[in-house]
């Protein structure tokens, strides 16, 4: 069993716990996720870690609330525990050789997108973090990525924090003006990474983007994580939970993974509708 040792509620649906793991916070890099369990009945579900403390042994990951599993996640207290918490899993982000890099997140992806930033900080790189949500009242980790970025700039969807706009606005603005980055590194949902690497491709700059598909075991046995890569104009199949979760933003079949991604929305719907309707009762 793995203790919450503290839990934060970010905004009305995004939710942030730190969890008692001293084997997994002495391993972990940026990039690299973890798959849990609430209790013994529950789905497994991959979450990226959103940073770690290897003095006090914990993991931080932060979640938002979308269905069955996430629901009863959100229902945990500090000082509880949950069933299982594996990991690290997948391969960290590269760092090496870049000086100067674009974070660009969106919504839930700006927690996986904030180590990412905070490591590029540490190595001494230039960071640039453009970060982008529907609206003022779901701006997360905004003093967080202040702290971490030579630049940062806000997006709401309608103006009510920040700039307006999404975020390939100032990212356009940015490479039109003829600034370079070594790397954009982009981490939210799929339109917004779609939309980042074509605003990047004219101006030939390196995109990576961190996939987070649908994922049950973690060691790329049950193919549910698969990705379709188009690499010298083949189609190769690529596993988010052991390739990656990064890929060369260039080269994914993003229509496929949108297609891919909209599979169980319905199911988990209901399985939300659910779980809360039993919690409820209780």
């Amino acid at each position: 069993m793995y203790r919450i040792a503290s839990r934060k509620e970010l905004n009305p649906s995004m939710i942030q716990m730190e969890i008692e793991a001293p084997l997994v916070a002495r391993k972990a890099k940026p990039g690299q996720f973890i798959i849990l369990r609430v209790d013994e009945e529950g789905e497994r579900i991959p979450l990226t870690i959103a940073g770690t403390d290897a003095d006090r042994g914990t993991v931080k990951i932060i979640f938002q609330v979308v269905g069955a599993t996430t629901e009863l996640l959100r229902r945990k207290k500090e000082g509880e525990s949950i069933q299982d918490f594996v990991g690290p899993l997948g391969v960290a982000t590269r760092t090496e050789g870049i000086r100067r890099v674009c974070v660009v997140g969106g919504g839930a992806g700006c927690a996986i997108a904030l180590p990412v930033a905070e490591e590029f900080h540490r190595l001494g790189a230039e960071v640039t973090s453009i970060i982008g949500f529907r609206n003022r009242d779901l701006v997360i980790l905004e003093e967080e990525f202040t702290a971490c970025s030579d630049r940062m700039i806000i997006m709401t969807d309608d103006g009510s924090r920040g700039r307006h706009g999404n975020v390939t606005i100032p990212l356009k603005e940015m490479l039109e003006a003829g600034e370079t980055f070594d790397m954009i590194i982009t981490i939210g949902p799929l339109i917004m990474m779609k939309f980042v690497v074509a605003a990047a491709k004219p101006f030939g700059v390196p995109v990576t983007v961190s996939m987070n598909p649908i994922m049950i075991d973690g060691t790329g046995m049950c193919g549910g994580c698969r990705i379709t890569l188009v690499q010298d104009g083949k189609r190769v199949t690529k596993f988010a939970c052991v390739d990656g979760p990064d890929f060369n933003g260039y080269e994914i079949d993003f229509d496929e993974a949108m297609s891919r991604g909209r599979m169980y929305a319905e199911y988990e719907r209901h399985a939300y509708e659910k779980a809360c309707n039993l919690l409820n009762r209780a």
